[in-house]
């Protein structure tokens, strides 16, 4: 989204009090009297993303794992992916809910039942990310602040994968180990690995997060297997794979780390994780 249309979308905000109209990422159009005052996250993405969007001061509850930024652990917390506590989320009069489809749907949709304003944030593009910088800044009556942090994420993006070669590295990518998860071609981090010039082995899988065999992972041959972990941290089952020497990753010691807490989560920060996962792939 451009600057001026983001500007658009503050003109059709209006001032404090006038209705806001905002299409969420299932296709639901969010409608509220005014910008949101109160806003209960229920998501640790989606709390990054209101943050960037300038909307920070306005979240006044979020769910288990919102630890960035640091100013959002200091909130109360509602629950996690699995539940969540309703009657608390109502008590805290919430004017916008903003929620990921994985948590807790029965809940949220009570919530909604409840005459609740739920937001569902599921970005399935990179620039998706920004462009639900926008739309929250617009729900929350921040555009400006968010449309400055939406083109810092795109520059950031654009700084990430410059002079990057179409090189076609064929990359494993491991989310975890045992048992065996990687990502399908649907899933952001997919999108990052052709991004960097690279491409996922296992594009071709439909789920998001398939579970894989270690005789699949030697069949597709990767040049580079990249490990997600929490603070790019190395972990010892990524050295594991070198019991396969006629894996090429292994045979050229390109085995690799990025931090998962960038990549894994659909929030501004995503920027900085391709750039990462870019100067992974690069790395001989």
């Amino acid at each position: 989204m451009t600057r001026l249309v983001a500007l658009l979308l503050f003109v059709a905000c209006g001032a404090a009090g006038a209705e806001v109209r905002v299409r969420d990422d299932a296709g639901a159009e969010v409608v509220l009297a005014a910008p949101a005052r109160r806003i209960v996250s229920l998501a640790p993405h989606a709390t990054e993303l209101l943050y960037a969007a300038g909307a920070g001061k306005r979240v006044v509850a979020v769910v288990r794992g919102s630890d960035h930024p640091q100013a959002a652990r200091a909130l109360p917390v509602v629950g996690d992916a699995h539940a969540l506590d309703v009657e608390r989320i109502l008590l805290a009069r919430p004017d916008l809910v903003v929620a990921w489809p994985w948590t807790a749907p029965a809940q949220v949709e009570k919530l909604r039942a409840r005459g609740v304003a739920i937001y569902t944030s599921d970005p399935q593009t990179i620039d998706g990310i920004a462009a639900s910088i926008e739309r929250l800044g617009a729900l929350a009556g921040t555009p400006e602040m968010a449309d400055v942090a939406a083109r810092a994420f795109r520059d950031r993006l654009a700084a990430a994968v410059a002079g990057v070669p179409a090189s076609g590295v064929r990359v494993f990518y491991a989310i975890w180990h045992e048992p065996l998860y990687t990502v399908g071609g649907r899933h952001l981090v997919s999108q990052a690995i052709a991004t960097c010039g690279g491409e996922n082995v296992f594009a071709a899988l439909a789920l998001p997060a398939p579970q894989v065999s270690v005789e699949a992972v030697i069949a597709a041959r990767p040049q580079v297997i990249v490990a997600g972990t929490d603070d790019a941290k190395r972990p010892g089952w990524l050295d594991e794979w070198r019991r396969w020497p006629g894996i090429p990753a292994v045979r050229d010691g390109r085995l690799r780390v990025v931090d998962a807490n960038l990549l894994h989560r659909p929030g501004p920060r995503f920027a900085d994780g391709v750039a990462q996962l870019c100067a992974a792939l690069k790395q001989r």
